[in-house]
């Protein structure tokens, strides 16, 4: 399927950029890549700003997984980095947890501080379980004094204190992601001082290795002559090359044999939890398969349309509704890649009040890998009004 293989020497770590708009995510991005690649040409390649914001629609080609990550290597480590606006169904994934990143670089401009999407983002990070950030204060060329450098800073660890992180520990390094761009010797190592803070403050997470696979479908891709490539991040367990695997969710159960597995354009001979992979399936159509289904080890997880689950409705200072809802609300529940219209079922409580945490049953337009523990968020009108998690599997 590939020209070259994967070689497993280093942990792997997901990790993203966020923030607000134009205040350098992506040009950041590209910095680190360009840093790294003159560092150590052999396993780092420059990816430039352009590429990184390009639409999947025109990098579709082949197999290839670079439409929603860039890959890099520091010293210690391997990394998929997200650079999460430019990737339009990210906030989404970020939601419902599926393309659930280890760690983030938080991008702050110097000349702005924080700003309403640092906010949100900061946030959203949280509810989703994004335990550690390391921040970047970017156009930190731009602003003379150093006094209003130190106001931003403390400004950025007051925000993250608000919202349950460390704020006092988390590192913040002053950096100019266009400076270190054009070469400058100062700001090159200012990115080399982020990247040795990222390794040193993000730890690599436990992965679950000894459960069944499964990994969410985030993207469905053709190659001609070859196949359906499903691509997503392996959310638990195991899978080699030639081991059988299940479709679930969205429609009936598909029965198929993965008959190849790559990672950023390199084949390898298993993939495993924390894996940005890519699997090719044997005789499936592109139209059988689509996003918001699994890709899993047969049996061990089952498509549901009922279920009841523990939900928390958020307040409208987190951004959820103003008003209470009641029963048969027919709000989009997002499960992994998924979001399906359900509708409510209350029993006896008359209706739900911003803040408040109950159990209710729900019925999905479409049946729905799941099983019990499984967390949803539930949004309605662009914005998450809830979060909630699956306790008692119906049918």
């Amino acid at each position: 399927m590939a020209k070259s293989e994967f070689v497993r020497n280093k942990p792997h770590l997901n990790i993203g950029t966020m923030g607000h708009v134009d205040h350098g995510k992506t040009t950041l991005t590209a910095a680190i890549t360009k840093v790294l690649a003159e560092r150590d040409p052999a396993t780092n390649r420059f990816v430039s700003f352009d590429r990184i914001d390009r639409a999947p629609e025109e990098v579709a080609r082949g197999i290839t997984i670079t439409i929603a990550h860039v890959e890099y290597e520091t010293a210690t480590r391997h990394y998929a980095h997200v650079d999460m606006p430019g990737h339009a169904d990210y906030v989404k994934n970020m939601i419902t947890g599926a393309a659930q990143v280890d760690g983030a670089i938080l991008v702050v401009s110097a000349l702005d501080g924080a700003m309403p999407q640092t906010r949100e983002h900061v946030l959203l990070a949280r509810r989703v379980g994004v335990r550690h950030l390391v921040v970047a204060m970017n156009k930190a060329d731009a602003v003379d004094d150093p006094e209003l450098l130190d106001l931003v800073e403390l400004e950025v660890r007051e925000l993250l204190s608000t919202y349950g992180y460390p704020g006092d520990e988390v590192p913040v390094v002053r950096v100019s992601a266009l400076r270190a761009l054009d070469g400058d010797p100062r700001w090159v190592a200012s990115i080399v001082e982020l990247l040795d803070a990222v390794d040193r403050y993000v730890p690599v997470p436990p992965r679950e290795l000894d459960k069944p696979f499964l990994m969410p479908i985030e993207n469905v891709l053709t190659i001609s002559g070859r196949g359906t490539v499903v691509t997503g991040a392996v959310e638990r367990g195991t899978l080699s090359v030639g081991s059988p695997v299940e479709v679930v969710g969205l429609g009936p159960t598909l029965s198929t044999v993965a008959i190849g597995l790559e990672t950023f354009g390199k084949s390898l001979p298993s993939v495993q939890a924390g894996d940005d992979a890519a699997v090719l399936l044997r005789g499936v159509k592109r139209d059988q398969v689509q996003r918001g289904q699994v890709v899993a080890l047969p049996g061990s997880v089952t498509p549901h349309r009922r279920f009841r689950a523990r939900l928390y409705a958020l307040t409208a200072a987190e951004g959820g509704r103003h008003t209470p809802f009641f029963g048969n609300y027919r709000p989009q529940f997002y499960f992994r890649t998924t979001d399906v219209v359900g509708a409510v079922d209350l029993g006896e409580t008359p209706m739900v009040r911003p803040g408040e945490t109950v159990t209710l049953g729900v019925e999905l337009g479409k049946p729905v890998a799941m099983e019990t523990g499984l967390g949803f968020a539930v949004r309605e009108g662009g914005r998450t009004v809830a979060a909630g998690t699956v306790t008692e599997l119906l049918e």
